[in-house]
């Protein structure tokens, strides 16, 4: 509680005294009993009396704030406080703002941004949603409940404008952020789709980062997401620049992954010197390269083997 010293018990409230609390029930032979306070039991027994009486009323209202202090993740608490909302028409943005709070002291309380959805979708306007999702975000840039919260958002109220500026933004800040490269992905899909232009353009936009940083997995797998959308050997200048990387003594596992696929491709079309060249990638990713993962490479290689190619 924010003033223990101040903090009264429910069965010593007098505008409570009509009310019989509900004690919890264990069972006759509870194996692990929790020690709840004082406090959290008085203020659990009070609610679980106007739960079964269904009262709706402000007092109701205020019990649940005390609840939620005590049990942040209570469900039940969260939901009768929605009905008492809509019972007693209470002020949203008000609403908005405690659960602001809420979040702040607890981002990652799912319950608190299920919550935050329903209110929001009951005020039939995006606010600052997306601002505060942003100051979420600010704090930790991989949250979550704040990026499904800030793509429903986009999604309900069409907000995509400025979405692709607001990842790139977090990109050039962190460009491990994969998160972000999840957000942009999620947002191209949802806006122009994957036309042809926009292939090359994100193509384009993977490959400045994949330079910068050659060993940062989240842009290669961007880049595969991508390039899936179309065969691969439809990309013959990313099949240059990335064997110009390797020319260039940049030696990424990523790098001769994505060239691993590349090649594949090109050999399941008939090409013998592209299949060869796989395969002795497959090899320097199983012994030099990712040996982590030498098994799969090694099944990679089993796999090549048996693509028959145009002698």
């Amino acid at each position: 509680m924010d003033d223990e010293d101040s903090y009264v018990l429910y069965r010593d409230r007098e505008e409570w005294k009509d009310i019989e609390p509900v004690a919890q029930d264990d069972g006759p032979f509870p194996v692990v009993q929790i020690a709840y306070s004082t406090e959290f039991k008085d203020c659990y027994d009070y609610f679980r009396a106007i739960l079964k009486k269904s009262e709706m009323s402000k007092r109701a209202y205020a019990l649940t704030s005390d609840a939620l202090k005590f049990n942040l993740a209570n469900y039940t608490v969260w939901h009768y406080r929605r009905k008492l909302i809509d019972a007693l028409s209470l002020d949203l943005k008000e609403e908005l703002e405690f659960v602001s709070e809420v979040i702040l002291d607890t981002p990652k309380n799912y319950q608190a941004w299920h919550h935050r959805q329903v209110i929001v979708e009951k005020c039939g306007e995006p606010g600052d949603e997306l601002s505060f999702t942003r100051k979420i975000l600010d704090l930790d840039a991989k949250n979550y409940h704040a990026w499904q919260h800030r793509q429903w958002v986009l999604r309900h109220f069409s907000l995509w404008e400025n979405e692709l500026q607001f990842v790139d933004t977090l990109l050039r800040y962190d460009l491990r952020n994969n998160s972000a490269w999840n957000e942009r992905y999620y947002t191209v899909t949802c806006t122009t789709g994957f036309t042809d232009e926009i292939i090359v353009r994100e193509v384009k936009y993977a490959m400045q980062f994949i330079h910068r940083a050659p060993n940062n997995e989240s842009a290669w797998n961007y880049l595969q997401g991508v390039t899936t959308q179309r065969n691969l050997r439809d990309f013959p200048t990313l099949k240059e620049e990335c064997l110009k990387m390797l020319e260039n003594s940049v030696r990424s596992p990523y790098l001769l992954a994505f060239l691993v696929d590349l090649l594949e491709d090109e050999a399941e079309n008939g090409d013998a010197q592209s299949l060869e060249k796989a395969k002795e990638f497959c090899r320097s990713l199983e012994t030099q390269d990712d040996t982590i993962r030498k098994n799969y490479w090694r099944y990679r290689a089993n796999h090549l083997g048996t693509i028959q190619c145009a002698s």
